[in-house]
């Protein structure tokens, strides 16, 4: 997901904040938990009924193995990145690093375009930074068409 806002007291920047999709939100989630964790148990209690002991520790095995790989997909989608472009600096930062992940001038910053899975690339004075790897093909030739768009403008007076 891609949003656009104006930054600036005249409007002269512009900030891209590039989101990874999301299927479902986070009572989706707890929903998808829930079934899955009541047709373990559901399965387990017929296990323990037909004298398999076991059952229930491989069902509460399970539902941390599950509840466990469920969290970390949904704090996966909790990263983004952020695209500054003004008409003095762009500006790359991503959630998951303290410091940006690129900056420089407009003037020196190049839009790079490529691949069959559509890689952006931003690269100034021998830096290169792959932006919009969150997002998936269609929305990589969207961001492609705005940065250059953003570039373009930024230069102007």
């Amino acid at each position: 997901m891609i949003e656009v806002m104006s930054q600036g007291p005249e409007g002269r920047g512009t900030q891209l904040t590039l989101r990874p999709p999301r299927a479902l939100d986070a009572s989706g989630f707890m929903r998808l938990f829930a079934a899955c964790s009541a047709l373990m148990w559901g399965a387990a209690a017929v296990g323990w009924w037909a004298g398999n002991v076991f059952a229930p520790l491989f069902a509460a095995l399970h539902t941390v193995l599950v509840g466990a790989a469920l969290r970390a997909v949904w704090k996966s989608g909790q990263r983004d990145e952020v695209i500054a472009i003004g008409p003095e600096l762009v500006e790359v930062r991503r959630s998951t690093q303290p410091a940006p992940a690129f900056r420089a001038h407009p003037y020196w910053v190049r839009l790079g375009t490529g691949g069959e899975d559509g890689l952006v690339t931003l690269s100034s004075s021998g830096r290169i930074v792959e932006v919009g790897a969150l997002l998936g093909p269609d929305e990589r030739k969207a961001l492609a068409t705005q940065l250059r768009a953003l570039l373009a403008a930024a230069l102007r007076p």
